[in-house]
């Protein structure tokens, strides 16, 4: 069962001035030099927002070393992984609006509509570039992202969505007081070649550690607030004036993936990017009257707009189990139909529809401070734009009820299946079935691991720690020789350089060791790598261990999930499936 039970110029209309561009087959919009123009249409809007106001500790937390000393002392605890040494604060706020260009003036409309949701909407025009730049808020993200997405590199985008009851008419949803915790939470995963995507969902009762987060105030300053353990998820946004950086460091810690970027919406964002679009059709299985969310539906397909909208999202006691899991299936089949409605033809060749969705997805958005304009928003949608919504994946942390609690609230990492799910995020694999490329060079790879295996006592090895946590290799060293019976294994410190994987490299008379040792660590055959032996200790010939960042510990297989965990639930965003 479920555990939780609870823009404009002077007369002039921009939707008339667009026309197609025979050259580029994309939209162009003219104005005339003689045409009165504002620079910036409509009202702007008053300063930034800000998440939250952060309080406490004035203390830097010092960046994790990587030491490794030979010799047969036992290892230190690991420490679980945390943030690297903080970057002074960025540049946060608004750019200042740039001087229009005289004469005749061409504002192109690009065709890289979003791949998701809000990011569909705020990439998809540079219209108005000075306007829309206006109407885009910005945070800074504190030094807990990458710096921002790379167009040759995969993304790993963090969207909030908060409970705060700002804006008309949301006051008399729930708790009109919250500070806007994290209600609605998706890592969003874009494969390196864009051609898949996961929406991993988070439950906001997921039991979690927070870690300490540097947060930048008002005036400029940095200020820790100090972290928790064993705590809601949501409370990693709002609570002790926590910012969006502090959930993305959150979730860092826990999934072990490094996000590129964040972005917030409250509950206007929903009624708003939907009214724009003209409505998205969903679908239920049942009749659903909720006086707490206020939908009212029957059974079979709708579309839904506005109020509306944001009562179909909030909704969760008429559906599955009446909790947040069962809510968490329902956003999902909405966000899925938004997708397709942004992607459809009948929104894409409507210049209207476009400016309003640039005006709603800008005035939506809360952004970090690596994303504080519209060109840069504009980027990430054409590199979105690329995937196709049938490879784009819907799925959620998996998860069992809390085993401490008689009266369920919350919810604890079903640890087997989680891991396998971080782990296909971590190295790019795709949940849905994306034809795989270089099927030569993979076969080649996974023929390293056939054949004889050597015993464990014939295995020479040197243990080098080439990035994991300090203490690594000697914990390796010791697990080995006790619990594997290869003892013939040393630990041999520091590598003289970091690596990103971890590896094992052998000569050719040594695979038969180094298929025993693979077997062991549970190493996948792209860590096996063919070259040559170096002398141990003993001056011997040994194989090289390097343990490499993505080093979780003696005894955690380090092989990549190719699917899914059985019983893991997962949709696409190119089908329509009845809520029940």
């Amino acid at each position: 069962m479920d555990a939780q039970g609870r823009g404009r110029a002077e007369n002039i209309d921009p939707a008339d001035q667009w026309v197609l561009n025979p050259n580029t087959g994309e939209y162009e919009l003219r104005l005339a030099a003689s045409a009165p123009q504002s620079t910036v249409p409509g009202p702007r809007r008053p300063g930034s927002r800000r998440a939250g106001a952060a309080v406490r500790s004035r203390t830097e937390a010092p960046a994790r070393a990587r030491t490794e000393t030979p010799g047969p002392e036992v290892p230190s605890p690991r420490r679980r992984r945390g943030a690297p040494a903080e970057p002074p604060p960025g540049r946060r706020g608004r750019r200042p609006a740039k001087k229009t260009a005289k004469g005749k003036k061409v504002l192109l409309w690009t065709g890289g509509t979003m791949a998701f949701v809000v990011l569909a909407t705020a990439g998809a025009a540079y219209l108005y570039i000075e306007h829309l730049n206006s109407n885009i808020t910005s945070v800074s993200d504190d030094g807990a992202s990458t710096g921002g997405f790379s167009k040759d590199k995969a993304i790993n985008i963090l969207l909030i969505g908060t409970d705060k009851r700002t804006g008309k008419g949301n006051e008399s949803y729930g708790d009109s007081g919250s500070v806007g915790h994290a209600d609605t939470t998706i890592l969003l995963h874009v494969s390196k070649d864009r051609s898949n995507a996961t929406a991993l969902s988070i439950p906001r009762d997921l039991v979690v550690d927070i870690p300490d987060c540097p947060t930048t105030q008002e005036d400029g300053s940095t200020e820790i607030i100090p972290g928790s353990t064993g705590v809601r998820f949501n409370t990693s946004l709002g609570q002790d004036g926590r910012t969006p950086s502090c959930t993305m460091r959150t979730v860092t810690e826990l999934t072990g993936v490094k996000l590129d970027n964040f972005m917030v919406a409250d509950f206007n964002a929903v009624k708003t990017l939907t009214t724009a679009v003209g409505g998205v059709e969903v679908c239920l299985a049942k009749d659903i009257k909720d006086k707490d969310s206020k939908l009212d539906l029957t059974k079979g397909t709708h579309t839904i707009q506005g109020e509306q909208a944001l009562a179909f999202v909030r909704t969760r006691h008429s559906v599955g189990f009446g909790g947040d899991l069962s809510r968490i299936g329902l956003q999902q089949q909405f966000l899925s139909a938004l997708m397709r409605k942004l992607k459809s033809n009948d929104t894409l060749t409507s210049p209207s529809k476009m400016i309003k969705l640039a005006e709603a997805g800008t005035e939506a958005l809360t952004v970090d401070s690596q994303l504080n304009s519209i060109n840069k928003l504009k980027d990430l949608g054409l590199e979105l734009g690329k995937l196709n919504v049938k490879n784009l994946t819907f799925t959620t942390i998996p998860v069992v009820d809390n085993p401490s609690e008689q009266v369920k609230s919350t919810v604890v990492l079903d640890e087997s299946k989680a891991s396998q799910v971080f782990r296909m995020i971590q190295d790019d694999v795709s949940f849905t079935a994306v034809e795989q490329q270089e099927k030569k060079e993979k076969a080649a790879v996974a023929a390293r691991l056939k054949g004889t295996k050597a015993p464990a006592s014939e295995v020479r090895v040197r243990i080098l720690n080439g990035g994991a946590v300090a203490g690594s290799a000697q914990e390796t060293l010791q697990w080995l020789q006790v619990d594997q019976g290869v003892t013939k294994s040393e630990n041999a410190g520091n590598a003289p350089e970091e690596l990103s994987s971890t590896t094992l490299e052998y000569a050719p008379d040594q695979a038969a060791q180094a298929r025993r040792l693979a077997d062991v660590l549970g190493l996948s055959g792209s860590a096996m790598k063919p070259g040559e032996s170096v002398t141990n200790s003993q001056g011997l010939p040994a194989m090289t261990l390097t343990l490499g960042k993505d080093f979780k510990g003696a005894g955690v297989s380090l092989t990549t999930p190719t699917k899914a965990p059985e019983g893991v639930q997962k949709s696409t965003a190119d089908k329509v499936e009845c809520a029940k």
